[in-house]
């Protein structure tokens, strides 16, 4: 299932969400444009800029990394691998972003979409410290997204999420954002506890990462909302 678009109205401009997306792509654009000078470039800025798990928390010394290297934590959120890995996780942020700055104002937002970030991204560490991805760089935005689908998920559980199934033929059909995003999490909780088998790979994707994020998301998202009823925080159409 791929979404595309959600029916669910907005009453204020997605600022930072829109800022977001804008700086995510900058930032690819930039790192490609590093191909021009020799794929090496492109790697040693993916070494500086990216989370490192075991460099991160003292266990192996990277020197070429961003001192002090805990900016990486955040200097990663904005980095990707491939137009796909941007463009998914772009679409995501779209699709269910501004409805959650909606509900709680651009400064709120900016800080809840960090905060998940870093919270996804020691769920991260934390699940490959003894592990070969312990040495493997991280990046992307995804557990950030993550946790904005997961505050998504408790705000608008009902509201109609036009999606893309891909089954034989391509049918697009309405379906109730918990079936859309609990569908979503189920895939990243299965995969995470298979990559934790020992001798499986995760191939390249940080599952505990969005596991992290997702669940931040439920869980903050209550705290980072503002007081006063938006009149579509009850959207729930029949």
């Amino acid at each position: 299932m791929l979404p595309f678009r959600d029916e669910n109205p907005t009453r204020n401009f997605p600022l930072v969400t829109i800022a977001l997306i804008v700086v995510n792509t900058l930032v690819f654009a930039y790192m490609f444009s590093l191909l021009a000078e020799g794929e090496q470039a492109f790697r040693t800025f993916i070494m500086r800029a990216a989370v490192i798990p075991a460099s991160l928390v003292g266990r192996t010394e990277i020197p070429a990394q961003i001192d002090p290297e805990w900016v990486t934590v955040f200097t990663a959120m904005f980095m990707h691998g491939g137009w796909l890995h941007l463009g998914g996780n772009m679409l995501y942020l779209w699709i269910f972003g501004n409805n959650i700055e909606d509900i709680m104002g651009s400064g709120r937002f900016l800080i809840f979409y960090l905060l998940t970030g870093v919270i996804a991204t020691f769920t991260h560490v934390a699940s490959a410290l003894g592990s070969p991805s312990a040495e493997i760089p991280s990046l992307g935005a995804s557990g950030a997204v993550a946790g904005v689908l997961g505050a998504y998920l408790v705000r608008f559980p009902g509201a109609q999420v036009q999606t893309c199934v891909f089954f034989i033929f391509i049918t697009i059909i309405r379906l109730p954002a918990i079936l859309v995003l609990g569908f979503w999490f189920v895939i990243q909780l299965l995969s995470g506890v298979a990559s934790l088998v020992p001798g499986a790979v995760a191939g390249g994707t940080a599952y505990w990462a969005h596991i992290g994020g997702f669940i931040a998301g439920m869980l903050l998202v209550s705290l980072f909302a503002k007081r006063t009823r938006n009149r579509y925080n009850e959207y729930y159409p029949g």
